[in-house]
This record gives C-alpha cells, structure tokens and sequence, in this order.
C-alpha cells in the first residue's frame, strides 16, 4: 500500500476513529462517501494549498456533520498543530451550538477521542490537554473574535449573511496573519442574491483568481423542471442515500402545488440564487436595464424625492423622457459622522460609494436639509425640471430651506401646477406608479445608469400587495433600505403622467385601483 496523501490520512483518520452522531446511520462507523471524499481532496491535495474551501450544496446533505469532522481532524487528528486555535462561526448562537453539539457526540461516541479531548458545554469549547488545541464555537458577536489566531475556521451556513459583509466573517478571516498556512472552510447554501457575502466569494472562486481558494458548487440548472428527480439531485449529492428521497420529493410536490412556498424550495432544496420574499424587480431585469444615460438638458425631467429621519437615507430620483424612452439618474445623501459604522451597520460600503462619487456626505452627525436643498437647485439649474413628487412627511421641515435656496412660494407651495407637489406612498397612488416602473423595466424602455446605491435598493424592494393584486413597496418585508426606488416610483409617476398618450403605459387602465 502506498504512502497516503494528506487528505488520505484525513480520511482514514475520520473512518478509524469518528462516528456518525445522528440520523439513521447514528452510532456505526463513519464511512465517507466517493463525493464526500472528493471534496476533502479538492481542499487537502490541492498543489497550491488551500487558504479558503466553499461547499455549497442543499439542506439535509450532512453539510455541518462533514464540518464537525474536519473540526475534530484539526483538534486532535493528522492536521492538529500544537497549541492552536479553532473557530466555528455562525450567525446566531443557536446556529452555532448545532456544530458544537455534533462535534461533542462525536467525541462521546468514540473511545479514543474522549481520552483525549475535553468537553465544556457551558462554554461550547472542546480542549486537547495533551496538544494544547482550543476550539470555540462563535456566534456573529464581532467583539467576540477580535484578539484571536485561528488556524482553522468553519463558516457555518455563511449564506444566511445578508449583504456583502459579515463583521464576524472578517473580524475571523484577517486576525490569521500569525497563522503559517491558516485554512478557512465556508460550508453553506447559497445565499438569495448575488450581492450577499457567500455569492461574492462563490463568484470570486470560480472566477479562479486565487488557486488557494477551491470551490464546490452543487446547485439545480435554473433551466431545468424544478421538481425533476435528475434536477434535485444536481444540488443534492446524498439524494438517495442519508438523504430521504421521499421526503425531498413531497417538498418538491408541495412547492409545485403552493408557488409562495417556490422561492423556499429553489433556495432551500436546489440550491439557487432565489430571493424568498421576491423582490419588486429580478436582478437579471435590473441588471439588463443599466446603459449610459444621456445628459438631461434638452430634455424634460420628473423627480422624486424622499425625505429622510435624522441619520437615515435620503434619495433624489431624477427621470428624463425621450419619446417612449425614459433614463433615470438618483442621488443619495447621508450623515458624514458615523458612516463607517453606517457602513457596518448596514453590511453596505457607504465610505466606498462615497469616495466613488455615487453618495454625498452632509457635514455633522445628522441630514442637513440646507445642504440638500443646495445641492438640489445646483442639480435643477439649467434643467427642465417639470415636476417634482415628494411625501408630505416631513416637508414641513424641508421647505424654508427650498426658499432659501431660491424657489420661489408658487414653485414650492404645494398647489396645482406648483412645481413641487406632494405624492401620497400608499397603495392607492403606489399600485399604478409600480406598474409604469414594471413595465418600462420588463420592456427594457428604462435605463439607468447602474448606481450602485440604486442597485441596493433594488435589490432590497419587496412589495406588498392586498386581496386584489394592488401593490406598494413594504419597508417592513424589505431586506434593507429601499428609499432609491421609493423615489424612482414617484418620478415616474410624474413622467407617464405628463407624457404624451401614445408613451404613457403599456397598462390601458393606468390611475385605477383594481378592485
């Protein structure tokens, strides 16, 4: 017999020694299957040596139960390194406890691991004496991983990470530089967008920038039937096996029957990019829409403006029409002091838009008003602005400043035919104004020019509709700030309104509540 490789020590280690912890199989010796091996060889034998692993494939395929074993390899097995650090890291604390948990019955079942490792509960740690190795399970606490060394990390069910960042994910990842060859496995479904944190890292890897970053991804063809056993079984390597094909298949069932409960299985079940609460608009629709947006001075242009709290974000949505055409370009404010905790706050790079030149910052902790309105009538000068749609919500506040910036009472006085005039947000005024944004969007008759705040917007928009299909944006359903196309919405209400017949809307009955 041959000398083994490192991931054949790996292998034969968790054969001879774990077992497995839970299910139908609990209590017998562990015996990896052919794809389970293959995996650990893609991150042990990988001539580069791997500094980061993703396993991305559906619920149910013993995703964390494989995370419990590396952990366990790496605490007291073949890859273990005297007096090292081991981190498990999750976004709640329930979350957290399962790998722990998995990891401590593997220890109690197996003789030979409980003379060597010690389990805390209380603590949710499990301890090698003899080598000095410490593992910790964290939950997305960020305070709670700065100050440590990890050279082995899980990143237990990472698609849960809503956004592009994690605190808990870097605070981890950059505290390694100590570390001589520190190895970080991300073992999840995917996440529902592409902008969330574990999509950027997939994305990333199988760009294959890094060769010490190695990438499994099992997920459905989106082309494929959805409820087809070859298609569930492209995102479910232990279909069939540990995994319970019937069970799988009701679901399966159950989605076709019940389309809210779809986006779940397709996300869940397939492994997809699928946003649970669909958004307003498909990324893909987003997406294809972006171009280069003309300048707007020979055109006439409509805007929406929507006034924020103290710290929260105001937006300005300005919709120039060309014929049945219509270019869209937003501007957003926020408070200078405090962005980058915004920034954190939030998971979005507020401090990066900001030095890209897609978000102005208004001097001092809240929104200046004045700055605004400055920045505003700078914007609208030389322009054809005909109308402005704002929500009556704090206006009140906002308006002597539009005075002081050079409108005129006729222009902000809230009349008919007043420039600025107010535009109500509910559902009576929001059902039509959304179906000019759908449409001009599906028709692909809107184009915008890809702002990346815009785009968070977007992506965050979730609408809620009554018993007769009617529909306005829900802030609460929302996955964050959805304030761009709040504005969007309003500009184009104004736009359609004012356009000639033949441009107004593909919808004939365009201003009436369907009841």
């Amino acid at each position: 017999m041959g000398k083994l490789t490192r991931a054949g020590r790996v292998i034969a280690w968790i054969e001879q020694h774990c077992k497995v912890p839970e299910g139908r199989d609990a209590t017998k010796p562990v015996r990896l299957r052919e794809w389970q091996k293959d995996e650990i060889r893609r991150i042990y034998d990988n001539p580069a040596g791997t500094r980061l692993a993703i396993l991305s494939f559906g619920r149910k395929n013993a995703k964390t139960t494989l995370s419990a074993f590396l952990l366990l390899v790496h605490l007291c097995g073949p890859e273990a390194r005297v007096n090292s650090q081991l981190y498990s890291a999750a976004q709640s604390r329930d979350q957290a406890a399962i790998l722990f948990a998995l990891a401590a019955k593997i220890v109690r079942m197996s003789p030979a691991l409980t003379q060597f490792v010690v389990i805390r509960d209380t603590a949710k740690q499990l301890f090698c004496p003899e080598l000095g190795t410490l593992y910790r399970a964290l939950s997305a606490d960020a305070s709670t991983a700065y100050g440590l060394s990890p050279v082995f990390t899980v990143h237990d069910e990472l698609g849960q990470v809503k956004g592009p960042k994690s605190d808990l994910f870097e605070a981890l990842e950059t505290a390694t530089g100590a570390q001589d060859a520190p190895l970080s496995i991300v073992i999840s479904t995917q996440a529902p967008t592409d902008a969330d944190l574990l999509s950027v890292l997939i994305d990333d890897a199988l760009a294959g920038h890094d060769p010490r970053t190695v990438v499994s991804l099992y997920t459905a063809d989106p082309n494929a039937d959805a409820f087809a056993v070859d298609t569930i079984r492209q995102a479910n390597p232990a279909l069939g096996d540990f995994l319970n094909e019937q069970e799988v298949l009701s679901m399966a069932e159950a989605a076709r029957r019940m389309p809210m409960r779809e986006a779940e299985y397709r996300n869940l079940v397939l492994n997809q990019r699928v946003e649970r609460n669909a958004p307003f608009v498909s990324a893909s629709v987003w997406k294809a829409c972006a171009g280069s947006v003309p300048e707007f001075r020979r055109l006439p242009v409509y805007a929406g403006l929507d006034l924020s709290e103290v710290s929260d974000l105001t937006a300005l949505s300005l919709v120039a029409r060309d014929g049945d055409r219509y270019y869209h370009r937003p501007m957003f404010w926020l408070p200078e002091d405090g962005i980058r905790e915004k920034a954190r706050q939030d998971r979005e790079p507020y401090d990066v838009w900001h030095m890209q030149g897609h978000l102005h910052l208004c001097p001092g902790p809240t929104i200046d008003f004045r700055y605004v309105t400055e920045v505003i009538a700078g914007l609208f000068d030389g322009l054809d602005v005909r109308r402005v749609h704002f929500d009556r919500h704090l206006y009140r506040h906002f308006r002597p400043w539009l005075r002081e910036a050079g409108f005129t009472e006729a222009q902000i006085g809230e009349e008919e035919g007043a420039l600025f005039q107010p535009f109500n947000q509910g559902i009576v005024a929001m059902t039509p104004a959304l179906r000019d944004v759908e449409a001009a969007l599906l028709k692909g008759t809107l184009v915008h020019d890809d702002n990346p705040l815009m785009t968070m917007c977007a992506r965050n928009a979730v609408v809620k509709s009554d018993a007769h299909g009617n529909r306005k944006l829900d802030k609460q359903r929302s996955r964050g700030r959805i304030d761009g196309m709040v504005t969007l919405a309003m500009a184009m209400a104004a736009a359609v309104e004012d356009a000639p017949v033949s441009a107004a809307s593909v919808y004939e009955d365009r201003g009436i509540l369907v009841l």
